[in-house]
């Protein structure tokens, strides 16, 4: 039997899988890693010590776990947080860590004097949208600014998923969906480089990567990495792409009107379709290969929210789990459970490091709004849950605007196993909500993507993703929940300019 790997590298877990050729789930593993944070807005990761090293364990633990043969792996597929930027020399050594994607907001000087230098010209080579910390170009911008003789020494400028493919196979690349949405103004439809574009501002065109379609193949397992990994020689390995593009793959996102909402550190949302539409409030760009496309959005806080409760607010559970008590997310949404829609007037905004979209503002702040003596923690955690799915509805609401029919969503992600969370999201938004059977994610769709490879059809892909739950929504909740959203809405344009001050 045929079997195919898929690896992921998240903003704090690396995960990884073999499926067989049925797309039946045969093992999976996963390695912790840490974020670093040397200043305020600033958010970085060592390509070797995190991307590479979790590579190797993650492949060497799967073909442990399952006792395949290497030789019996016919492709691998890849993803990362993105869009990261990563110099790299001629010999394809990193020159800095990795600067991460949107949660990173160093280069907002550079954004300020991209949007002044392209005035009106940059509705069009930014495809109708902003400008914004999920950019790569204002943060090459930065490093050849802030970092000069780290720009003059780069022959490339990677992000997480390229340098993991170029460790595997020797090729520099990016796919599609990366390459055009978000190292605009850069990649032409036909993926090759704007020479013009790119030299005006950034950088040589050749200190970019070629870029592919999605289920191309880029390379094979060369000798080294197949010591490193465990990994046959010889095995095909696609470009890599943005995780949230492979976790909605996982989900069954694959046609016109599909809509993946990833609950994972942070939320991402990717809506397919056949006709792209201008919005300044989120981003659009091609999907995995040519001719389809997707309305994307990403918030920064989500996982990494509830993550912040726990320690803050929950250490407790926290010292019970790890005492071999309650899983403490778990004991969480117990607690919750109990606590009526609405948060008895609690209104979080869970703005803890700045936000993207559909604020695309860095500098926005958390708040939690409402609060009496007569709140628990266990309010504070519902409104943290609900503060996820306002900003949820706020993306679908925009959608709508512009025509799309929304009927249901996906759900991926770790936030996807809490089924409070996935009802309230139902609720707060009025929509069926699903979650497949296989809930691993990212590292599920590369898989994924790895059995279709450059010769199948990605739509054959439906057929082997099953729904396992489905939350209806509550009419009456929903339409309580509506004036609730409002004021979530009001509250933070009531405190922005007060945010921009502190």
């Amino acid at each position: 039997m045929n079997y195919y790997l898929g690896i992921d590298v998240g903003t704090s877990l690396s995960k990884g899988v073999l499926i067989d050729q049925s797309g039946t789930l045969i093992s999976s593993a996963e390695v912790a890693h840490e974020v670093q944070n040397p200043k305020p807005g600033y958010y970085e990761m060592d390509a070797d010590k995190v991307w590479w090293h979790d590579t190797c364990q993650l492949c060497k633990s799967l073909l442990k776990q399952s006792k395949i043969s290497p030789q019996d792996i016919k492709g691998v597929g890849l993803s990362a947080c993105s869009p990261c930027v990563l110099p790299v020399d001629d010999k394809g050594r990193p020159l800095r860590p990795g600067i991460l994607y949107g949660i990173d907001s160093r280069a907002m000087p550079q954004i300020e004097a991209m949007k002044s230098y392209y005035g009106e010209r940059a509705k069009e080579l930014f495809r109708g949208q902003e400008i914004c910390t999920s950019d790569v170009m204002p943060k090459i911008l930065w490093i050849k600014e802030n970092e000069p003789e780290v720009f003059d020494q780069t022959a490339k400028f990677l992000t997480a998923s390229s340098y993991m493919t170029y460790k595997l196979t020797g090729q520099m690349v990016l796919d599609r969906f990366v390459a055009r949405s978000f190292y605009m103004p850069c990649y032409k439809e036909d993926l090759s480089i704007d020479p013009d574009l790119c030299q005006e501002l950034y950088c040589r065109p050749d200190q970019l990567p070629k870029a592919l379609e999605g289920y191309q193949i880029a390379g094979t397992i060369t000798q080294e990495a197949a010591k490193a990994t465990g990994l046959a020689v010889g095995t095909p390995v696609l470009p890599g792409s943005d995780d949230s593009a492979a976790e909605a793959v996982s989900t069954g996102v694959l046609t016109n009107g599909d809509l993946m909402i990833q609950l994972g550190s942070t939320m991402y949302m990717i809506y397919c379709t056949d006709q792209l539409f201008s919005d300044n409030r989120l981003w659009n760009g091609d999907y995995l290969s040519r001719g389809s496309y997707c309305i994307s959005g990403g918030t920064n806080s989500c996982g990494s929210l509830t993550r912040w409760l726990r320690d803050t607010l929950c250490f407790d559970l926290l010292e019970q789990e790890q005492q071999g008590g309650e899983n403490a997310y778990q004991a969480m949404a117990k607690l919750a459970t109990a606590i009526e829609p609405g948060s008895d007037g609690i209104i979080l905004l869970p703005y803890l490091a700045g936000e993207r979209t559909p604020l695309n503002d860095p500098l926005a702040k958390g708040l939690l709004f409402g609060l009496s003596d007569r709140h628990s923690r266990a309010h504070i955690i519902r409104a943290g849950y609900e503060a996820v799915a306002f900003s949820i509805a706020q993306h679908l609401d925009i959608l709508k605007q512009h025509g799309a029919l929304i009927e249901e969503l996906f759900v991926s992600g770790g936030g996807a196993l809490n089924a409070l969370w996935c009802q309230i999201i139902a609720d707060v938004c009025g929509v069926r909500v699903k979650c497949a059977k296989v809930t691993i994610g990212a590292s599920y769709g590369d898989a994924l993507m790895a059995l279709v490879g450059e010769k199948g059809n990605p739509q054959t892909l439906k057929e082997m993703i099953q729904v396992d739950k489905v939350y209806l929504p509550n009419q009456d909740l929903y339409d309580r929940y509506q004036s609730i959203k409002q004021r979530f809405t009001r509250l933070y344009l009531a405190t922005k300019d007060l945010m921009h001050e502190s």
